[in-house]
Order: structure tokens, then sequence, then C-alpha cells
């Protein structure tokens, strides 16, 4: 059931619209006692999650018991950060999710169910999991706040990915984002129809029919003013409200070219990005863009480290981006990547496989550092005297020398592919 829609690639929705949104659809589920609210962590500061989160505080008052930010994979928020995001939200209503310890298995993909799905890929057995606080909080309303964009694992994010992923398990969550990789991050990026989606509704529709979840889905996109603006916001309890997000975010978040790009700068917000696990958007969402033997620059100055988790850290450092091939390879003959076949999907997706160079210009990693993981490696202050975010435009730059540059802000916010190479 739809409870709210409101969305176009020309309106803006103001926080004072968003605020009478959220009152109408709650006033439209009657009385709830006990609320848990599933937004994203600070890596999604720009979904606007905060500001709809705060709306929910002021509507259900002492009756909002929980908020667990979906971090997946991530690490916890500071206190800093959740201030940040969240405002005026008392910060004992945070709980941590932790994807390895905290969570329970409701229910089993059979392996060939799973080989059905992913058309004979993979099929091995998928558990479906969730935070205990989710699947056993006694919460007589689950709300699920996210934005709707690009993704590399499931091609669309948000939805049940705010539950399965944001606050699933170790074996869950490596075992889809496995599913993706396999499948081809061409072939899953901008596609809401996919294996790793499949699995996920296949799980919503036979294991948790019974938890009272609402999705709030937001689309976010660029202003002509270059300002970030909400486009789209919808409030339902099934599929239909992710179908109505993805087709607004396919029109405002999606950067189809009609010629592939030599040379592409992404700057990464040391706000959100301190890691290559996230900061490598700017690998996935502009690969079906780059050229062959073009030239991919990545202005990192928040990264310190390569992986959200230690663990993954660990693994990135000892294998690198060494490409598909080579990740195959080395799954089939090292225990530590089969048990974390995550951290194998994200070495797989990482890698240009050699089309087109990636130079990482660092803030707090050591050249050495970055040229371990098969990445070249530039000086961050050298690049921002060349390219200073502060002076370029998003899209198309022409430099004082006459160099032609594709700058991108924030990669988080959109998907970028060349027309040849996207096959809709």
């Amino acid at each position: 059931m739809i409870y709210f829609q409101q969305g176009s690639e020309f309106i803006e929705i103001s926080p004072q619209e968003v605020k009478a949104a959220i009152f109408s659809a709650l006033d439209k589920l009657g009385l709830r006692e006990k609320v848990l609210v599933v937004p994203p962590d600070i890596t999604r500061y720009h979904s606007r999650a905060g500001e709809i989160t705060r709306d929910i505080y002021a509507y259900y008052g002492t009756s909002l018991k929980d908020i667990m930010p979906a971090l997946g994979t991530h690490v916890p928020m500071t206190g800093d950060e959740i201030s940040m995001m969240f405002s005026g939200v008392p910060k004992e209503l945070f709980r941590v999710h932790d994807w390895r310890n905290d969570v329970v298995t409701v229910g089993v993909i059979p392996g060939d169910k799973v080989s059905e799905i992913t058309h004979g890929l993979v099929d091995r057995k998928w558990p479906a999991q969730l935070n205990k606080l989710v699947s056993q909080g006694g919460h007589d309303l689950i709300l699920s706040v996210g934005q709707v964009v690009p993704h590399e694992v499931i091609g669309m994010a948000n939805y049940n990915k705010n539950l399965f992923v944001g606050t699933g398990g170790s074996e869950g969550i490596n075992q889809s984002h496995y599913v993706g990789a396999v499948e081809g991050i061409e072939n899953v990026l901008g596609r809401a129809d996919n294996p790793v989606r499949a699995l996920l509704n296949y799980a919503s529709d036979h294991f948790i029919q019974e938890l009272p979840v609402i999705y709030i889905q937001t689309v976010i996109g660029r202003n002509e003013e270059g300002d970030l603006v909400m486009r789209g916001l919808f409030i339902g309890d099934d599929v239909e409200v992710f179908k109505l997000a993805v087709e607004l975010s396919l029109k405002v978040n999606f950067n189809l070219l009609d010629e592939p790009l030599q040379k592409v700068v992404v700057y990464l917000d040391p706000a959100e990005f301190k890691t290559t696990w996230l900061g490598n958007k700017s690998i996935y969402r502009t690969r079906m863009a780059m050229a062959d033997g073009g030239e991919l620059i990545v202005l990192a100055p928040g990264l310190k480290e390569f992986g959200e988790d230690k663990q993954i850290d660990k693994l990135i450092r000892k294998y690198g981006y060494c490409g598909r091939a080579a990740v195959q390879e080395a799954i089939r003959e090292n225990e530590d990547l089969q048990e974390n076949l995550g951290a194998a999907a994200h070495l797989m997706h990482s890698s240009s496989e050699g089309r087109f160079s990636i130079t990482y210009c660092p803030g707090f990693v050591t050249q050495e550092e970055i040229e371990s993981i098969n990445y070249q490696y530039a000086d961050l202050k050298e690049m921002l005297d060349v390219y200073n975010p502060d002076d370029l435009r998003e899209g198309f730059n022409t430099m004082p020398d006459g160099e032609e540059i594709y700058y991108i802000s924030n990669p988080a916010l959109g998907l970028w592919a060349y027309r040849g190479r996207f096959k809709g």
C-alpha cells in the first residue's frame, strides 16, 4: 500500500513539505507505541534521512524507542556524526548494529532456488539475516528510511536492502555481495531487476511478512544551481513504493553520456569517505563511462584505511585490487576469502581490469600502501592545486591549460555510463 507519493525530476520538496508528508502518512497508520527507525548511517548523509528521523521523533515522541542506523559492514557512527546527521534526536535512542555477532537467521533460501534466481551462477543456500532488535524487538512499527540511487551490488539501493544488508549478518551480506559480483557489476548497476534484488524480495515475501515494516524512500538530485534537493518522497509497505522511487531515480541520478570519458576527477568528501571500501564508489559508478585507456583521479582527503572492518582491511591489503580472474582464483585457493565473499566481491568490483588507470590521492595513506593494492598514487596537495573542487563544476570542465576533464563531486549520488556501453 502507498501512503504517500510525490516526485518529479523538476520539483524541490522542502523540509516543511517533507514533515507534512511524514505526519500525514503516519496518521494513516493509527496508534503505535513501540517504534523502531532504521535510517542509513553517515555515508548517506545527503539522503535527508536524518531530517526524516527527526520528523518521526517529533511525531512519536516517547513512543520512538529505538533508532538503529543500517551500518551493514560499516564502522559505527561517532557521537559527532550522530549529532551532525540527526540533530535534535536524543543520542540515547541510537543502537549499534554488529553484523558479525548480533543477528539471527529469519529464513533460508534453498540452494536450488538460489540457482534458479541466479541462472545457475550460484547454488549455495542463502540465509536471510536481520539484527535481533529488528526481528525480535517486539516493535509495532519499523520505519525503514533511505535513499534510492544506483548501487553497485544490488542495482538500485534501498527498500529491503536496508534491512537484509543494512542490519544483516556476515553470511548473508557476504553471499549477496558475491552474487552481485559473479553476475557482473555492469549487468547490475542501475537495474532494479537483478538476482541480488530477487533474493531479497524472496526473503521479504517468505520470511518477514509479519514484521510491521513501512518504507520511506527519498530521491535526491542537484538543481540548476548545483545544490542537492529532494526530488521525490515515497512511503509505503511493499515493493511498489520502491518501484516508484526507482523510476524517478533513474531520471534524476543516471547520467547517460554520448561519448566515453577520457579523464574523470572524483572528489570524496572526507566526512563520508574514509576508506576505499566506501571511496571506490568513484570506480563503481564511473566505470561504464570510462574510455579504454582513460584516467580516473580520486581526490580522497579523508582516506585513512582500506576496509571499514579490520578483517576486511587486512584482506584488501593482502590481495589488492587485482582483477576478477585473480580474485576468483584466490577464492578457490584461500579459506580467508572463502569465508569473506563480500570482501572478494569488493576486490572484483574495484579493479578496472586494466581498461583504464586509477590514481588515488589520499589524505592519510602512504604511497607505498596505495601502490601495494594495485592503484597509482599522486600527492593530494599537488593534485588539489591542479584540480581544486572549489573551482570545478559538475560535469565537463576545461582547465586553464586546455585539458578537458569530467568532474564528480560525490560519486554516491549517481551513476555515469557511456550510452554505447549501457545496454538498458
